[in-house]
């Protein structure tokens, strides 16, 4: 049983495989010692870019980036 499937929604969203070890490796430098806690952030991710609310490239961009 997969408890954070975030990458069934990555699929639902049509994220390219690449732009989803991307996110996932970003999301993960948040959380070095903890890979739960990475998959956990990553499925709302994924399921913001799914529903429309954000675009992957966008959520790949460097927090200063974004800010701006």
């Amino acid at each position: 049983m997969r408890y954070f499937d975030y990458q069934s929604v990555a699929r639902e969203a049509k994220i390219p495989e690449q732009k989803l070890r991307k996110l996932v490796d970003l999301i993960g430098k948040e959380f070095p010692s903890d890979p739960m806690m990475a998959k956990l952030h990553a499925l709302p991710a994924c399921l913001a870019i799914r529903d429309g609310h954000v675009k992957i490239d966008y959520a790949l961009k460097p927090q200063a980036e974004s800010r701006v």
